[in-house]
């Protein structure tokens, strides 16, 4: 089996996302090169990093992060990617309103979970058999895997800008150890691999 992990970027005071999250600011009111510029502006330096991010059977992802709607699905949205989304596989939305399978360009379906994270887990493992799970975020839905013991391997891109306000990973967990696997430091951003300890 597998490991479920969490690739997420984060200011150096934690947060994933600034304020008032919209479809013309999907990471809320933020300069969205602060978080994300190493991706782009260094894939070089970060290849392995970025690579690693999507190396994996399925993903789980937070209604939020698949995008902008709330309450019921009123419109016909598939995300934010485009026609020929980054995943080229499974990918299971946390959401609390029913939607039927949406199949994108290039192999990745999307599939609507309204019966919680461990039913999704259920799912993504089932479809990725042998391979990896990836907790895409946000970051609530990362820090509800971490609070529930799910999370094998939490992978943070922390990057040197404080956003102080926004969604924080880490809210809502409760304690618990951290075993440090390995950290790398580039240009615009430093790389720690966590692995929470079990008890």
């Amino acid at each position: 089996m597998g490991k479920v992990y969490c690739d997420i970027a984060v200011s150096a005071d934690g947060f994933a996302t600034g304020l008032n999250q919209r479809e013309e600011a999907p990471f809320g009111d933020i300069d969205d090169g602060w978080l994300h510029r190493w991706m782009f502006d260094t894939y070089e330096e970060n290849r392995a990093e970025v690579d690693a991010i999507l190396d994996s059977g399925a993903t789980i992802m937070g209604r939020n992060m698949f995008g902008p709607v709330r309450g019921e699905w009123d419109r016909d949205w598939r995300g934010w990617w485009g026609k020929e989304p980054p995943y080229h596989g499974p990918v299971f939305v946390l959401t609390h309103h029913a939607h039927e399978p949406i199949e994108m360009l290039g192999g990745t379906t999307f599939y609507f979970v309204t019966d919680g994270i461990r039913s999704a887990l259920d799912q993504a493992r089932a479809a990725a058999g042998e391979r990896n799970i990836s907790i895409a975020g946000g970051a609530s839905t990362v820090n509800q895997y971490l609070a529930a013991g799910l999370l094998d391997e939490l992978r943070l891109h922390i990057t040197p800008c404080i956003l102080g306000a926004g969604e924080r990973v880490f809210d809502g967990v409760p304690p618990q150890r951290l075993e440090r696997v390995s950290v790398r430091a580039a240009s615009l951003v430093t790389h720690v691999t966590y692995r929470p300890v079990r008890q």
